[in-house]
Order: C-alpha cells, then sequence, then structure tokens
C-alpha cells in the first residue's frame, strides 16, 4: 500500500484513467477515493491544499462527497473506517446486541462464540475494530483481493455516471457477455445477467423446463430435477428444493418429491464411485412415479459438501445418462469458477473423460448451462447464466426477462474489472503455483498428523483437509475440526472454515491473491493447531473423542429421520 500522497494519486490515476477516457472528466479525477482501498494510502495530516486537488474537476455535489471521504479519512489516526452518512461508529459489543435485537436469529455469523467486528480489508488480510490483521484463507467472494483498488474504482465510476438497468443499451452489458462468452466452449454463447447465484440457479431450472417442455421429451409428465447430495444451489425456494447440504442439513425437511438426489461420490473412502448407476437409479425413480428428469444439477467442485472433487469419468458418464434420458446438464459454477482451479477458467473443464481406447483425457464435461456468482463481482452483487442459443431460443416464450441490478451498468463495471485483473495480475497461474505449493506443504502436515488429516485434496486454490478420529476407520472428527479452526482464530489470527455434512472438512478458499508467504503462516498455524491436539492430556482427549463421536451420530440421526443418506 502507498505511503505517500504522490504514490496514492498516482496509484490513483492508474486504476481509474481507462475508466475516464469517455467520462468527460479529468482522468485524475475521474472516480473519488473508494472507502477502504485506495482512501487507506493518504497519509495523516495532509493539508487542505492536498485534498482540494485530489477532487479537482468534479461535479459539485461530487466534489463534495470526495472532499468528505478524504478529510473524514485524514482527522482518523485509527484504523476506524468512513462509514455511510448517519451510520454512527460503535464498539463490538453494541453491535452484537442490535443484531441479535434487531436481524433475524438465524443469521449466520462465523466464529460466533467470539465474533469478528471486521471493519477493513486488503489482499487477503482482514483488519478488525482494534487493528488485528487476520489472514483470510476463506473468503471466495473477494476473488482478486479484498478491496481490490481497480474494481473498487471502476464501480466508483461508474455510480458517478450511470447506474441503469438492462432495458437501455450499454457497452458495458454486452462486452461483459462477450467475455464471459469467451472463456466457455462452444456453443455456451448466450449469456443472461443476475444478482445472486441462487436467481442463476433458479433462471437455469426455468430455461431447462422451458427447453424441455417445448420440444415434448417429457411427454407431458411432471418435470422432476436431479441433484447430487450434500450439494448447495441456493437459497431461493426452488434452489433451496435443490440443496441437500439444506433439506437434510440442521433445521432441513424432508426432500420434495419431484426431487432425486445422487449419492456424493466419496473418492478417499472409495464409495459411491459409479456415476451411471447413480444416473440409471435416479432416472428410473423418476419414471416410477411417473416423472421426468428435466434436468441434472451439480457443482463441478462439491464446495460445501467437503470440497469434493468428483472422480474421473463419474461426471461425463452421468452427463452422457441425463441428456440420453431428455435432461439438461447444469454446471454450477458459484463457488468453483472464475479460475479457481487454476490454468482452467471453469472447473468443468478439468474433467477426465475415457475415450474408446480406455484411456482417461482431460478433455472437460461441456455442460448445456452453466452457473455462476460470488467472485464475478469481487462483492459487488452479480452473477450470470451462460447456455446456448438453442435452450435461450426455447426460453424466449414471450415472457419477456430483464435484470434491476445483475444488469445494471455498476455490475457490468465490477465483473470486466475483475476479469481484467485475474488477466493482467496472472492470478490463474498463481493460483495454480501456488495451490500446488499448499498442498505439498499440507501432505507434509499430513505425514506428521497422519492420524488426525485422513485426506488432503485440491485443486488450484480450492482444497480440502479431512480430519478424521483414526486412519483405520476414517471416522469424521467434527469437534477436532472446530478446534484447530478456533485455535487458528484465536492463537495465529488465521481464518478457516469447515464444511461437509459432518462439519469436518476444512475449507481452504482464499482470494486468488494467495501468496506463498500467506500458505506457509497458514500451515504453521495448522501445524501448532495439531500440535495442541496431540498434547491433550489423556483426560481431555478422551472428552474431544467423545464430543466427536456424538456429533457425528447427531448428524447420521437427522439425515435417517429426513430420509437422507447415511452412508457418508
Amino acid at each position: 500500500m502507498c505511503q505517500t500522497l504522490p504514490q496514492a494519486r498516482q496509484m490513483f490515476v492508474q486504476a481509474t484513467e481507462p475508466l475516464a477516457q469517455d467520462s468527460g472528466l479529468p482522468p485524475k479525477c475521474s472516480v473519488p477515493f473508494a472507502p477502504g482501498s485506495l482512501i487507506d494510502a493518504l497519509p495523516l495530516g495532509a493539508d487542505n491544499s492536498e485534498q482540494s486537488t485530489l477532487c479537482d474537476g468534479l461535479s459539485s455535489n461530487s466534489h463534495e462527497i470526495c472532499k468528505t471521504i478524504v478529510e473524514r479519512s485524514l482527522s482518523s489516526s485509527t484504523a476506524e473506517p468512513v462509514y455511510t452518512a448517519g451510520v454512527k461508529h460503535m464498539v463490538t459489543e453494541e453491535i452484537i446486541e442490535k443484531r441479535q435485537n434487531l436481524l433475524g436469529p438465524n443469521m449466520a455469523l462465523f466464529f460466533a462464540d467470539e465474533p469478528l467486528h471486521i471493519i477493513k480489508g486488503s489482499g487477503c488480510e482482514l483488519i478488525d475494530s482494534e487493528g488485528h490483521s487476520y489472514l483470510d484463507c476463506i473468503n471466495n467472494v473477494s476473488h482478486v483481493g479484498h478491496s481490490h483498488p481497480r474494481v473498487a474504482a471502476a464501480v466508483s465510476q461508474q455510480l458517478f455516471t450511470l447506474n441503469t438497468h438492462s432495458r437501455y443499451l450499454h457497452e458495458g452489458l454486452v462486452t461483459l457477455a462477450e467475455r464471459l462468452s469467451e472463456t466457455l466452449p462452444s456453443p455456451l454463447q448466450i449469456v443472461y445477467p443476475v444478482v445472486s447465484g441462487s436467481e442463476a440457479n433458479d433462471l437455469a431450472w426455468r430455461i431447462a423446463c422451458s427447453y424441455v417442455e417445448k420440444h415434448g421429451l417429457n411427454q407431458g409428465k411432471p418435470l422432476h430435477v436431479c441433484v447430487v447430495d450434500s450439494g448447495y444451489h441456493g437459497h431461493t425456494s426452488t434452489v433451496l428444493d435443490f440443496s441437500p447440504y439444506k433439506f437434510w442439513g440442521p433445521g432441513g425437511r424432508k426432500k420434495a418429491a419431484h426431487v432425486h438426489v445422487l449419492p456424493c461420490p466419496d473418492v478417499y473412502r472409495e464409495k459411491h464411485l459409479d456415476g451411471k448407476a447413480a444416473a440409471r437409479n435416479a432416472l428410473a425413480a423418476a419414471a416410477a412415479v411417473g416423472g421426468h428428469i428435466a434436468a441434472f444439477f451439480c457443482e463441478s467442485i462439491i464446495s460445501c459438501g467437503g470440497q469434493i472433487f468428483l472422480p474421473d469419468g463419474w461426471l461425463g458418464d452421468v452427463y452422457t445418462e441425463m441428456r440420453r434420458a431428455g435432461a439438461v446438464c447444469v454446471a454450477d459454477e458459484v463457488q468453483c469458477g472464475f479460475g479457481r482451479v487454476g490454468n482452467d477458467f471453469w472447473a468443468f473443464q478439468t474433467h477426465k473423460q475415457q475415450n474408446q481406447q480406455g484411456d482417461k483425457i482431460n478433455n472437460g464435461c461441456a455442460p448445456d448451462i452453466v452457473t455462476m456468482g460470488k467472485p464475478m463481482g469481487n462483492g459487488f452483487p452479480c452473477a450470470a447464466v451462460a447456455t446456448t442459443p438453442t435452450l435461450a431460443a426455447a426460453f424466449n416464450n414471450g415472457m419477456e426477462f430483464f435484470a434491476t441490478y445483475g444488469g445494471c451498468t455498476a455490475a457490468a463495471a465490477a465483473a470486466l474489472t475483475v476479469l481484467d485483473v485475474l488477466r493482467d495480475e496472472n492470478l490463474l497461474n498463481n493460483a495454480t503455483e501456488v495451490g500446488h505449493y499448499c498442498m505439498t506443504s499440507l501432505k507434509h502436515l499430513q505425514n506428521q498428523y497422519p492420524d488426525i488429516i485422513g485426506d488432503v485434496r485440491g485443486l488450484g486454490l480450492m482444497i480440502g483437509v479431512e480430519i478424521i478420529t483414526s486412519r483405520a476407520t476414517k471416522e469424521p472428527a467434527p469437534a477436532t475440526t472446530a478446534w484447530v479452526k478456533s485455535r487458528c482464530k484465536t492463537t495465529h489470527k488465521v481464518l478457516l472454515s469447515a464444511e461437509g455434512p459432518y462439519a469436518s472438512v476444512i475449507k481452504i478458499k482464499p482470494p486468488m491473491c494467495f501468496s506463498r508467504a500467506d500458505v506457509d503462516r497458514m500451515v504453521a498455524a495448522m501445524g501448532e493447531a495439531f500440535e495442541s491436539v496431540v498434547g491433550l492430556s489423556d483426560k481431555a482427549a478422551v472428552e474431544l473423542q467423545k464430543k466427536n463421536e456424538e456429533a457425528v451420530k447427531e448428524v447420521q440421526q437427522r439425515r435417517a429421520a429426513l430420509g437422507g443418506y447415511v452412508d457418508i
């Protein structure tokens, strides 16, 4: 981060000048500083003349906004952020109390026992209200790094120029569609902008249904859907029913009658590896009750299920069976897309197929629809659905579609800049190289703690570390995982998360700018946490094992009661 005003101004100009060419504003002033990013570069005590220089050339209203932001930043000697007008600074305890009284009681909160009051972010670092820096190893929303100056500048520039929806012509939206289609195999070239991954999957279902019904593939039968156990596709009413991670999870309910669930493949335990048989069973189950599977939804890497990497050939086999039966195949890339896996832009491109000679070849499994979301805007809400002209034509049934927020000009600015940053900062290559280094380091750690770390699996910067109670039984260890996660956060200021049906897989999905030094810091923290488990007293170790067994039993009982798979 810059330390002087001239450096800050130069960085600001570099970030915004390309955006200002058509704006009519002087390049150095095309956009005000974005709170939480370049504003951090300004030194304390800059005089008023320097503040004025920063704001020259803006409209009177924009000038006042810019000046207020700069003045607030320069007047503070702490890590305190710039707040929206009318929002006062609160101590952590006050925020907790207001959150409990004013927000929905089931709104998720990381580290609920000791929640973090985060006020700033930069790259892979998060800063709390006391100025402590945490290494963020789990935030796949800030894809190119927290508060990336180019993304912040692009969005701010667009907001100061125009922000409207998709009912008007604008270069940004069509350019974004073109850029996205260039990353996808033909004929995936039609793009629908939306605002979230949930909306993307909801729309994908509508498109699939329109296609199946228009071409009579269902022969008048009710439309059903097929998904994979532990998959998560969003929180609208429609796609919540497609998400075993939710409907067989805490607070869940039995699956809807039109939903068919394939067992989740488990390469580590060598279970449920036959995709062809699983698909045929689901198709037969739908036919037995008079239904027709219209779509198969699958995350190309199953994230909430525990960073599950599907076995070679599995996805291709399922796609083949589903298409043969008249179903549309949907690749959910909301969490694993945009280069996270490394040199491939989309995770479905990494799947290997078997050729006629029986060799496994890495030619990808092209879906009929691709859904994308979280990382697309680096925190700005935008998402998209990509499909083929044939499916889009079927969806064009007379009912218009438009995008208020996902198709707005600011969303396009954010997403285009994310694509630019991925290219210009060579972040796909970084994901490949740093991801490989991370996997190697974690496997060394596994060799040191083989009775705790059961499996290390990953590709690029999408990695899972499965924690077990025994190398022989491979039983999941939810309580041990929670211990490690808490220890890393409290003792080392390293943020990790847990996924999987038993919350026994440590999730590593950091921003794409994650470095080797970040890996070293994370692995050192994990190593100390594992060592602390080994060093527990006999009494404490017995108690931890009891908690592991109780947690596993609770999950199995819940899933059995809800009709879910227990052999997981």
